[in-house]
């Protein structure tokens, strides 16, 4: 007779027999539905094929994107059930298409645009037509501007019965663009869904936000935590309401502008990721293959260093911002011409920068800066001095050699050089005459400096570059 102890060894052997014949039958399941699935796409495509539509559902598939971060703004709109019972139902109806289209308005000065939707209501998307990592306080800027307009209609006509309640939420969604369309751009997705539950959610006359743009637009704005929703597969969602923008950053002194320049800085301190991706993306692209020294590389070393100097010679924040723009942009122009390319540099960002809202003063000290870096170097500011230092630094760092020898290599490929020994002398007769003229680069870069100048002349009559 077995011991209890064998009799659980028996029930738990039977019980995962049992285990694996109800697995079994899963298994032979899902592969019974991966052969029905497999048979209907094989169907699928003989119709296709049949009918003429491959190239055209390949094309269509081609038009379909995964945007990472897109916020999205959705606007419910009140005051249908009283429109019935209202003698001046036709001119209430007048004034909503005034108020959608001031909304439109608002919508395309904050590069948002707009979705289609059902009914109504109104969904509009920023980082879509114009992808940056500043979408998130785009629209938080829409949504507030279009309730202060809608405020403002309020106060001055009491008998007009409509209301808005706006809510947003930032996450990837999957679009399409359908060119020659009134609105081109469709997108689906559960952040689609979200946004639109907040947008339901939010009071008459209030915005409500989702933890992501939350996240993403505290350091602007004041935000309250004012409840909790259900999210389709994520559970219950904390929602926040939007209060305006933070007293820190408002605006007292112009009624036209709602926010400060402190806002405007940190706005453009963030911006300036989208600003750096473009334009690194545009010489990665365009810049000739055989500039060696000038290239992408040497772009991001001098708009690290502007910053390093900028920092140590306690230039203000609002002048680095400048300073690393211009580092940026400096030798941009080797897209058009090797010499002068200075002036080329300044028509890229005279181009580029108004995309990004930069006032013709600002663009102006940007290309200022740029001019700045022509040679011979005659600093007449701290930034002058700093982008000079910065595009210059590698005459004292360690890895001067390599850099050197790369720019050998440029211009020999422009015959500007083509005997060795003449380089090095060359170099020596440079690097001899050459200053730094900020306090930073001289106590960090000069006695390095000097240290090339001694390994140039122990090289001169070899015929050889210096070597690591």
């Amino acid at each position: 007779m077995p011991s209890e102890q064998g009799k659980n060894v028996i029930e738990q052997l039977n019980n995962l027999g049992k285990r694996s014949e109800v697995l079994g039958d899963k298994l032979r399941q899902l592969v019974s539905s991966y052969e029905n699935l497999s048979t209907s796409q094989e169907q699928y495509q003989a119709l296709l094929r049949e009918f003429g539509l491959e190239d055209e559902v390949r094309k269509s598939q081609k038009d379909v994107k995964r945007y990472k971060m897109v916020t999205l703004l959705y606007i419910v709109v009140y005051g249908f059930s009283e429109l019935a019972q209202r003698q001046d139902a036709s001119a209430q109806m007048d004034k909503l298409d005034e108020i959608f289209l001031t909304i439109q308005d608002i919508a395309s000065k904050y590069h948002l645009v707009k979705i289609p939707s059902i009914g109504d209501n109104m969904l509009l998307a920023g980082g879509i037509e114009k992808i940056n990592k500043t979408n998130p306080i785009d629209a938080t800027l829409a949504a507030n501007e279009i309730m202060e307009m809608m405020q403002t209609i309020k106060r001055k006509d009491s008998s007009c019965i409509w209301e808005l309640g706006m809510g947003l939420h930032t996450g990837p969604v999957i679009g399409r663009f359908v060119p020659n369309k009134r609105t081109p751009y469709t997108l689906s997705g559960n952040n689609v869904l979200t946004a639109t539950r907040l947008g339901f959610a939010a009071f008459r006359g209030h915005i409500s936000m989702s933890p992501m743009t939350y996240e993403l637009t505290k350091e602007f704005f004041d935000l309250r935590r004012c409840g909790k929703i259900p999210v389709k597969y994520s559970g219950v969602m904390d929602m926040f309401n939007l209060e305006g923008i933070t007293e820190d950053f408002l605006n007292e002194d112009d009624p036209s502008k709602p926010y400060n320049e402190e806002f405007e800085l940190n706005y453009q301190r963030l911006q300036f990721m989208d600003i750096q991706e473009h334009v690194l993306d545009m010489l990665e692209e365009k810049l000739p293959k055989n500039l060696y020294y000038h290239n992408v590389k040497h772009t991001i070393d001098v708009t690290t260093e502007v910053e390093l100097i900028g920092w140590a010679e306690g230039v203000p924040e609002k002048q680095i911002l400048l300073l690393k723009v211009a580092g940026l942009f400096h030798d941009s122009g080797h897209i058009v011409k090797y010499k002068g390319h200075e002036e080329e540099s300044c028509n890229f960002a005279q181009e580029i920068l108004p995309q990004y809202n930069y006032s013709q003063e600002q663009i102006d000290e940007i290309k200022r800066i740029i001019m700045a870096t022509q040679l011979p170097h005659t600093p007449s500011d701290i930034l002058e001095a700093i982008i000079q230092d910065s595009d210059l630094d590698y005459l004292g760092r360690g890895d001067f050699i390599p850099v050197s020898n790369m720019l050998y290599k440029e211009l020999l490929e422009r015959n500007a050089a083509n005997d060795i020994d003449k380089w090095n002398e060359m170099q020596i007769k440079f690097i001899s005459g050459h200053q730094y003229y900020t306090k930073t680069a001289t106590s960090l870069r000069e006695v390095n400096k000097q240290e090339q100048i001694e390994r140039l002349k122990a090289q001169l009559g070899k015929g050889e570059l210096l070597q690591d």
